[in-house]
């Protein structure tokens, strides 16, 4: 996983501000790109998130003569890129239909499903088992803001409850954060944003009516007898479980397993062989029924897995930036609960959840003079057993809510985000501009569950 952020930035001199162009320049273009010069950026997309990736990194290596931060950054792109496809191409052989009526009942049911799921097969797992079962239930009705849902439901906040769930609550508990503990201490934020969500979703579901389409009278009849499932691709179900199981063989926290040691860190490559090696097979013997029935592509992973290799590289000034200015002593009286939910969750919006949440754990315990690389320290921080009591509970809490839920206010916050977006468009959906999304869905719709959350959870402390 990346590394300690804030010591990292500490050990370097204060990075120029110009380093966050290359990164503001390909969030731009994600985001205009589609809209303003769509033939070119089509055509271009992979080139332009590469090249912008590799300049700053060229700047790291060869002006700044640092290579750590490449490094950690490579092997945290490496597990992200296999992990994202590996689940890709598994989902992809295993075909699920449900033959019902598309009511908004239905729909907040199967994104419910999906929010439980997530916990036990990750959001990622997840949002690319059921969306497209869910863009074939909604053909005849499907919207954008339907599948907006899906990602604040199934791709982010429904993955709150375990360290499978998603990727920061991983990082916590290979750093020392016992497994149970999300279970423990964020079952009642979860009830209430998955509860709110999905009551929003079914309030505005009730107003899409069906125009234009007229279903054949047999068809109508069928749907109306009974609920059905039909599942094919039964055999990607025992690799999808070995790609899911790969995630704990981190050397990190297993001694003995095979690794590459670097700068204090040991880097996996067993976990992304066993990964790919299960990827494989799955492609390999999948169902072509299944296949021809998600009308499986590889476009859809290829476009995630080149436009974050530049994300990744670009936002390592970022990161940095806001970690010498977090971490300045001047600053340590800020750190608080409030602080770090909005702080955590702003940038994880913006970057990627993950090594934000490594961030700002290294900032909240270094207020307490505890550091993440001890696993002691990191599981007294947890419990609040340390010398500082509960204070440092309620920090992680903050931190751990922010970075998961704040993850589903754009496109690259997390990744199954872009994933899903991508099989909708690839499905013949419309879906909103990057700011388009945010400001048509994230802040009317997400913002009031995150200010709720916020203001019961972190500010009050009623759950």
């Amino acid at each position: 996983m990346l590394n300690n952020f804030i010591l990292l930035a500490q050990a370097q001199q204060a990075l120029p501000m110009f380093l966050i162009i290359p990164f503001l320049l390909l969030i731009g273009m994600i985001a205009a790109g589609p809209i303003f010069f769509g033939h070119f950026w089509e055509h271009n997309y992979k080139t332009v998130a590469v090249v912008l990736g590799l300049t700053v990194l060229a700047y790291y290596l060869f002006v700044l003569g640092d290579v750590h931060m490449p490094v950690h950054t490579l092997a945290e792109y490496f597990t992200f890129a296999v992990l994202l496809s590996s689940l890709y191409i598994a989902a992809g052989g295993i075909y699920l239909n449900v033959n019902a009526n598309a009511t908004p009942a239905m729909n907040v049911a199967l994104v419910a499903v999906g929010a439980i799921l997530a916990n036990f097969i990750g959001t990622t797992g997840a949002s690319l088992l059921l969306i497209r079962p869910f863009i074939r239930l909604n053909i005849h009705r499907i919207k954008p803001y339907q599948i907006v849902f899906f990602i604040f439901i199934v791709s982010n906040a429904g993955g709150l409850l375990t360290p499978l769930g998603d990727p920061p609550l991983f990082i916590g508990f290979i750093k020392g954060v016992p497994f149970f503990w999300t279970l423990q201490h964020l079952i009642s934020p979860w009830f209430l944003s998955i509860a709110l969500l999905c009551l929003m979703f079914f309030l505005v579901d009730r107003r899409n009516k069906i125009t234009g389409y007229t279903p054949r009278p047999e068809v109508v009849a069928k749907i109306n007898e009974k609920t059905e499932f039909h599942f094919s691709g039964r055999r990607n179900l025992f690799w999808l479980a070995i790609i899911i199981g790969a995630v704990f063989l981190d050397p990190n926290v297993i001694e003995g397993l095979p690794h590459i040691y670097y700068d204090g860190t040991k880097i996996s490559f067993l976990r992304e062989i066993i990964q790919l090696s299960a990827a494989f097979m799955c492609y390999r013997y999948s169902s072509k029924t299944a296949l021809a029935g998600n009308q499986f592509s590889f476009h859809p992973i290829l476009e995630v897995v080149f436009l974050f290799f530049g994300i990744f590289f670009t936002m390592m000034p970022a990161l940095q930036i806001s970690a010498q200015i977090a971490s300045a002593p001047a600053y340590a009286q800020y750190i608080t609960p409030n602080f770090l939910y909005w702080t955590t969750g702003s940038l994880s919006a913006f970057l990627d959840n993950a090594p934000t949440y490594a961030n700002f754990l290294s900032l909240a315990m270094a207020k307490f003079d505890m550091s993440q690389g001890n696993v002691e320290h990191v599981r007294q921080f947890a419990l609040g057993t340390s010398a500082f009591g509960r204070e440092t509970l309620i920090q992680l809490e903050a931190v751990s809510l922010a970075s998961v839920l704040f993850g589903a206010f754009t496109y690259i916050g997390n990744g199954p985000n872009f994933m899903v977006k991508a099989i909708a468009e690839s499905a013949g959906i419309k879906m909103p501009s990057f700011f388009g999304y945010v400001i048509r869905y994230s802040i009317p719709f997400l913002l009031p569950v995150l200010i709720l959350v916020w203001f019961f959870v972190v500010h009050l402390r009623l759950f």
